[in-house]
């Protein structure tokens, strides 16, 4: 998808949780499918959870959208399998993650101006 074709990045907003927590994930660097999968349990703390179908069903949309691609560059094949796909965010991916934390943050703004800040926070 060339970029004179891509949407602005807030019309893909909201992203589902799968898809944000991609984002996140690959902002940090490139990632496997596993590795992604491993790392969005870790940091929600089990909350989320990615079956295949949700994982992988969530890469290629993503794909198509071109939020991600996917990378030529490879780890020594001793220390990995040559079938993993990596993956990594791309420019408009990172604006469209802006844009939905953007979003986010207006929905907590509204939601502690009508029921105030929680007791334990």
């Amino acid at each position: 998808m060339s970029s004179k074709d891509r949407s602005p990045a807030y019309n893909l907003t909201p992203l589902s949780p799968a898809v944000f927590h991609i984002l996140l994930s690959l902002g940090e660097g490139e990632r496997h499918g596993y590795a992604l999968k491993r790392e969005i349990s870790l940091r929600t703390g089990g909350r989320l959870k990615l079956g295949p179908g949700v994982l992988y069903g969530s890469i290629n949309k993503m794909l198509k959208l071109g939020l991600i691609e996917e990378s030529d560059a490879r780890p020594d094949p001793h220390l990995d399998d040559e079938r993993r796909r990596y993956y990594r965010i791309t420019v408009y991916g990172r604006k469209v993650a802006q844009a939905e934390a953007a979003r986010m943050r207006d929905l907590v703004k509204l939601a502690a101006a009508r029921f105030g800040a929680p007791a334990h926070a």
